[in-house]
């Protein structure tokens, strides 16, 4: 039997049309974003997420010279603010890239390890964290959870 996922999502023209919160938000990825080591793919990636609390934590990529041990800008992030405060209940991401080699004007979504990470703390903490993601420029691309972007999500109760 063949079946179909669909989801909507909303995307914004200019940074300046999303939500006031959003637009400050995406100011901290984008200060994040300039602060990222990626000497090797030199694409750089920031990211910050805020709790209910209106608490901001931000992240960028670290790279190294043996690739599987760099961390992504989205888990540098979300880890760096539940080692802060473990019961925060996280409401909103924004994510921004720049290539070094490149313009990126389009929206660049997470990865599927940033996907899983982020569902697993939706999951937790049992609300839909929302999602805005953009290139260095261009479109903001919002998605009202991660479980929209990773439609079969493999969580706890899969184990």
């Amino acid at each position: 039997m063949i079946k179909t996922f669909q989801f909507n999502y909303t995307e914004y023209s200019h940074l300046q049309d999303t939500p006031s919160h959003i637009q400050k938000l995406m100011e901290c990825a984008q200060k994040a974003r300039e602060k990222a080591y990626a000497p090797y793919s030199e694409f750089l990636v920031g990211a910050a997420i805020i709790d209910n609390e209106n608490n901001i934590y931000t992240g960028n990529n670290q790279e190294n010279a043996a690739y599987p041990s760099g961390l992504c800008a989205e888990r540098v992030a979300i880890f760096h603010a539940a080692s802060q405060l473990p019961s925060a209940v996280f409401t909103d991401m924004a994510i921004s890239v720049r290539s070094l080699k490149k313009k990126i004007d389009y929206p660049t979504a997470p990865c599927g390890a940033c996907r899983q990470v982020l569902a697993e703390y939706e999951n937790n903490q049992s609300r839909n964290i929302r999602i805005f993601f953009m290139g260095e420029e261009g479109p903001i691309i919002e998605v009202p959870s991660v479980k929209e972007l990773l439609p079969f999500i493999f969580n706890s109760d899969s184990l």
